[in-house]
Formats: C-alpha cells, structure tokens, sequence
C-alpha cells in the first residue's frame, strides 16, 4: 500500500470515527500518521494500542472505537469513506452509503444470517399492576418467577427509635453543656454561641419467623425471597423458619446473591414441608434467642397459616411471652384477606389476642402495605394503635386487613 493511499485510509477512519459520535480532530490523525512511522505496521495489536491512546480521549468510547476499528480494517465489504468525493461513473453499480452504526448492526445480521425473537415490552406496566394484585396461590410458575425478580427489586425501610444518647443537633431542644464547657476550657472564655443536642434515632430491629411446614409449602420459597429482599434492604435484621423445629439462617440470607443464599438455607432446614408445631418453636426462641435479638424495641414479624398440631395453650402461652419481649408483633397470614376467611383454626385463634397487627400475605400489594406497616411504627410508646393485652376476639369473627393496629 503506497504512503498516499495509507494516509487517505487513516483519514477515511477518523471520519468514519466522528460518524458514531467519537470527536477526532485533524490533529489527532496528524499525529496518528507520525506515530504509526515508529511501529510496526503489520502488528495489528501494536497499531490498534497506538490508534486508541491517541484518538480516543474518553473511557465510553472504548467500545465503540474497538467495533469501528475492527470493521473499518478487516471487512471490506463495509464501505469505507474516502477523503475526496468521486462522482461514480454512469454506468457504474448504486455508490455505497457511508460507514455507520446502523450499516454496521445490518452487516453483522446479515453475517449470522439467523432469525432472534425480540421481546415485545408493551404493556409491561399493566401486567407488573396486574401481578402485584393476583394471589401467590393462583401464580403460575413464570409469574411466580417474576413475582420473585419484583421483590429483588423493591428495597424496605424500618421505623426508628428514640435513643439515650445525644448527637449534635443546631435546632435541637437542650443545650449540650459538655461541649460548651469544653469550648470555654479551650478559649478561656464563655463561646459566643450555645451547642444544641437532641436524641440521636436508629433503625429498630426487625426479627422474622417464617413457618416452612406442609401447609405453607406453596409459599415458603416466596417468603424466603421476602425475607432476602428485607435482609438486603436493612441493618438489623435477624430471620428464622419453623416447623417441627427452630433455624436460624441470618447468615445465609446475607449473601448477595439469592439463588445462592437460598440453596444455603434449605440445607440448613431439616424439617421442610413437614409437620407443625407452633407453640413450641415460639417458645424455642423464646428461651434461646429473645435475650439477643428482641432488644431496644424490637418488631417481630411471624408469617405462618397457624395450622398448629401442638396444644394450643402453648402457644397462647408463648405468645403472651413474646409480646412482653418485643415492641411491636405482626403476624402475615398467605389466607388472610379474603372476604370469606375467619381465623377458625385453634393455632391462630390461640395467638391471635397477642398480635397487635394482623396481615394478609396473599399477594405483592399486600407485601407493600405490610412495607408501609412497618414504616410506620412510632419511635415511642407502642406503636400505632396496640389492643390491650387480654383483648380478644370471638372465634368465627372475620378480621379486616390490619383491623385494630394501623
């Protein structure tokens, strides 16, 4: 190739560079056409390094420069542009159009000669509204999948607490007299100014018991798939599963990423899909984990049917125990929520007098109000709206959602 033509080539590139929106000025070519005299013309990678230090001058036009420069260099049948515009003779075939994307994109289709099905995305808004509000149960497994993707997504917050401790605060309601005595030792004066302090605020604890016994098989994965997106989302946060017996899987849960951390999980669980027994789970945490986990106000949240083979005393029992440890207990029942559901069975009527909020876990909206729920909890007292301890409701008395409690 004579040095002329080469330097008409180089020309040509740069163009076609600026062509995808990558600025190269003559200059730029200028000192390409200098530099490429100290290397190696027939090393292709030396003069592709060379060409991309020089003309390229930000880092997202990385890839493009490498995709233009492979196309302009080695397929011919891309046109190239040529620095002077030559009028075709008459009889001569159509001229070609000049290098872009869009002739690129159409070169590589007609190279792989294959047919791809491209995904139609219309009306994904209506079908993401028209999942959040179709019951877990009625889910085929595709919506299930997708279920799970939009918990990935969403990202939870915990009510805050009121602490003992004081931070440094310029509208804050008393006055921090350490700090003011510590200016005047400093200055050897009374400071200009008074420091404010208020109480400091800190996300409560949240602590999850989810039940993964026979009766909640069909929603145990999905539950667990809440619990990952609530792991993910807060700082304190502890989770457990039951059946027949207590598991702690917090560890498990904290892995980035999901599939994994539930495979983890399950081999931890021995008792999945099994029997139930409730009130002695309850009570398993009671003695072993309240002491570590239920401080400084924290709230307790149980996802269970409330199908429960144990006596129902103990659970009564063991609840009663539970909402003294604790500053706020809900409870998210998958069959709740419907207009003909009455918690008849004995496990959930045992326990339900102790539950300051009871709510539906039936679909992804539901999950949503239990997010506002626990958002909502106030940093003092007992939260929003608390019954009395030794209120009850009469068996057969169908509950509204969050009846009570919001």
């Amino acid at each position: 190739m004579s040095g002329l033509r080469f330097i008409e080539n180089l020309v040509g590139f740069g163009r076609a560079l600026r062509t995808v929106g990558i600025p190269v000025t003559p200059s730029q070519v200028g000192e390409l056409t200098q530099a490429l005299s100290w290397v190696e013309l027939g090393d292709r990678a030396e003069v592709f390094r060379t060409a991309r230090a020089i003309l390229v001058k930000r880092r997202e036009d990385l890839l493009l420069f490498e995709t233009v420069f492979n196309t302009y260099w080695r397929h011919p049948d891309i046109p190239v542009p040529q620095a002077r515009a030559r009028p075709p003779a008459p009889r001569d075939p159509p001229r070609r159009s000049a290098f872009t994307v869009a002739t690129y994109a159409a070169f590589k289709a007609r190279a792989e000669m294959e047919e791809r099905d491209v995904a139609d995305r219309a009306g994904t808004y209506s079908d993401e509204e028209r999942l959040q509000r179709k019951r877990f149960a009625e889910m085929t497994p595709e919506e299930l999948d997708a279920a799970r993707r939009m918990l990935a997504r969403f990202r939870w917050e915990a009510s805050v607490r009121v602490t003992r401790r004081y931070s440094s605060d310029p509208t804050g309601a008393s006055v921090d007299l350490r700090r003011v005595l510590r200016h005047a030792g400093r200055l050897g004066a009374v400071p200009a100014y008074l420091p404010r302090r208020s109480r400091a605020e800190k996300q409560r604890p949240v602590v999850l018991l989810a039940d993964v016994s026979g009766s909640m098989e069909r929603y145990s994965k999905l539950v667990l798939h809440f619990f990952h997106s609530l792991v993910r989302s807060m700082t304190d946060v502890e989770t457990f599963v039951f059946g027949t017996r207590l598991s702690r899987i917090t560890p498990h849960l904290r892995l980035r990423n999901v599939d994994r951390a539930l495979a983890q999980a399950g081999r931890e669980v021995v008792d999945w899909a099994g029997g139930t027994r409730i009130g002695a789970c309850v009570g398993e945490f009671n003695r072993t984990w309240s002491r570590r986990v239920l401080r400084r106000g924290a709230v307790v949240v149980v996802v269970s049917d409330g199908c429960d083979r144990g006596d129902p005393s103990v659970l009564a029992r063991e609840m009663r125990y539970l909402k003294h440890r604790c500053h706020r207990l809900v409870w998210l029942n998958p069959h709740s929520g419907h207009e003909e559901y009455a918690p008849r069975v004995a496990g959930m009527a045992a326990a339900l007098p102790f539950v300051d909020n009871f709510l539906p876990a039936r679909d992804i909206q539901s999950l949503r109000e239990f997010g506002e729920v626990l958002k909502r909890v106030r940093a003092s007292g007992r939260g929003i709206g608390p019954r009395r301890l030794g209120e009850t409701r009469p068996p057969g008395i169908r509950v509204p959602v969050g009846s009570g409690n919001a």
